[in-house]
């Protein structure tokens, strides 16, 4: 657990740098009469990262954080098993984005976590599993103007008539 500690602190500062390398590319300040650049949300997001970072650092330095004082290892036969059903479900979701689309993969995947993994009712599963999709499509589409991958043309009959609500 202390070594995963350190390790997952490195690699996330690792991160944040390259965010902040990159967002330096976009302006990163306050532009007048427009509002914050490009980069202005990522870079300092990362820059708060890094320092997030560091102070894990420092605390695993000084053993004051539970996982630094800790022999344990980070994952026990069931903290594997399930990195390994909840990571299938995620490879899964992004394996289905160009054939179901997002929102598409999204509703499979959450029947699977909230039904197969979560044992939830079906009731919830499904009521969870059909609004969230609608609500990220109204929420990007409508509001943001961003389209999501649409995968195959089967499910374009379920965009049109969303769409119709939104025009």
């Amino acid at each position: 657990m202390r070594r995963a500690e350190i390790v997952t602190a490195g690699v996330l500062a690792l991160l944040s740098i390259y965010l902040m390398w990159k967002s330096s590319f976009l302006e990163i300040g306050y532009i007048r009469g427009e509002g914050p650049g490009g980069g202005f949300w990522p870079f300092w997001l990362a820059a708060i990262m890094l320092i997030c970072t560091g102070l894990i650092a420092f605390n695993w330095y000084r053993r004051t954080s539970p996982p630094s004082q800790s022999t344990e290892p980070l994952l026990d036969p069931y903290g594997q098993k399930m990195l390994a059903l909840v990571g299938g479900g995620i490879v899964g979701f992004v394996a289905l984005v160009g054939i179901l689309s997002m929102y598409g993969a999204m509703f499979v995947f959450l029947i699977y976590y909230l039904r197969f993994l979560g044992r939830h009712s079906w009731l919830m599963t499904m009521t969870i599993a059909t609004s969230i999709p609608i609500i990220f499509f109204f929420f990007f589409e409508a509001l943001m103007r961003i389209t999501l991958p649409k995968g195959m043309a089967f499910l374009e009959p379920v965009f049109n008539a969303l769409n119709t609500i939104i025009y």
